[in-house]
């Protein structure tokens, strides 16, 4: 659901443009109460695997194709306002080197694709968990459906900023009657890949998904046909116990393995799997092409760049080049996000070495 450049008028896209600054802002803030010492990298791996997920185009019908969104997926995993920001990178990253969603556009599609999909996902995620069975199953179901709901969702937001802002005269009734109903069916699309990753971290590690913690009782795992409680989250370790302090607090598991497991699953989607994506237009492109949206298209100001279009410039072999794009789309995203959601993590700790509390004036004065 890529907006390109010339589908929303100048004044709509600067406003967009002022509503998806904000929402980064406020994100930022928010994130720093999301962020520990496993979550930080994590999150920089979850912008990695929806940017290879993207590239994952999957036949809908009618000669239309979808792709993951991804705001679902990344605001039960790490948070809402890591989120969003998960969202914002892999959309920096796809417009500023790929070509893919307008420049212009880029405040419209953080704001479709990534903070509506993020609001309405984890609010309906959130309020299912409330109200189903606390299981790994009743979780993974819940994922499905606020993801599946999602996807229409951001088509009818974009609706909404073309019917006040759109380039060419088309009855906004049609617009939306197309966006919502091909968007309901690549949402179940969304709904089942995030069904799927959200209930394999379930399966091996619950204490890294942040949409079941906060719970008034423990998720429950089928273990040898019987629920058990899950492990529980823990935090900083703190400093190392005395000899006569007694004993610590228990040691941060490591998410080492999950970070691993994940990043070659993304440099394996994106590097070998995209060769096989679907080629049939988007929804988006869909719909476009059958309304007239279109019309006005402008060419994307980044369309000389080498990695444009998901391909390596001078690289004749399709699959060579299309395959070396996305492992260095994935490489790039997870190096970036990671830096920045380390600095997020370090700012909300005040002391980047220690990864201690922040203290001030007033904490030296009561010592």
């Amino acid at each position: 659901m890529h907006v390109p450049d010339g589908f929303i008028d100048a004044p709509v896209s600067v406003a967009a443009g002022v509503v998806a600054a904000g929402a980064v802002a406020v994100s930022l803030r928010g994130a720093r109460r999301e962020l520990d010492e496993r979550i930080a990298p994590l999150a920089g791996l979850v912008a990695a695997f929806i940017f290879a997920v993207q590239m994952l185009n999957f036949p809908v019908a009618a000669g239309t194709s979808g792709h993951l969104l991804g705001g679902a997926l990344a605001a039960i995993l790490v948070g809402p306002y890591t989120g969003v920001l998960c969202i914002a990178v892999v959309l920096l990253m796809q417009g500023v080197f790929f070509a893919d969603g307008g420049l212009t556009a880029l405040g419209v599609n953080i704001t479709v694709m990534g903070v509506v999909t993020v609001v309405v996902a984890y609010g309906l995620f959130r309020l299912l968990s409330r109200v189903l069975p606390r299981t790994r199953g009743a979780a993974t179901a819940s994922a499905f459906v606020a993801a599946l709901v999602s996807v229409p969702a951001a088509a009818a937001a974009f609706t909404l900023l073309y019917g006040i802002g759109g380039t060419t005269d088309i009855p906004i009734g049609k617009v939306l009657t197309a966006m919502v109903g091909v968007h309901v069916l690549i949402g179940i699309g969304e709904g089942v890949i995030t069904a799927l990753t959200v209930g394999a971290v379930l399966a091996v590690r619950p204490d890294l998904v942040h949409g079941v913690r906060g719970r008034t009782a423990p998720l429950k795992l089928r273990v040898d046909g019987e629920l058990v409680d899950a492990p529980a989250a823990t935090r900083d370790p703190g400093p190392v116990p005395g000899p006569d302090s007694g004993p610590g607090p228990e040691p941060v598991r490591s998410a080492r393995g999950v970070w691993a497991t994940g990043l070659v699953a993304a440099l394996v989607l994106a590097g070998f799997v995209s060769f096989y994506a679907s080629a049939n237009p988007d929804g988006l492109e869909k719909v476009a092409a059958d309304q007239g949206i279109d019309e006005k298209t402008e060419e994307h100001g980044a369309a000389g760049s080498p990695l444009a279009d998901y391909g390596v410039a001078d690289i004749a072999n399709a699959r060579i080049s299309g395959g070396l794009a996305g492992v260095i789309g994935v490489s790039a995203t997870v190096v970036v996000g990671t830096g920045i959601f380390w600095t997020v993590r370090r700012r909300r700790t005040g002391d980047p070495g220690t990864g201690g509390p922040r203290t001030g004036p007033r904490d030296h004065e009561n010592a």
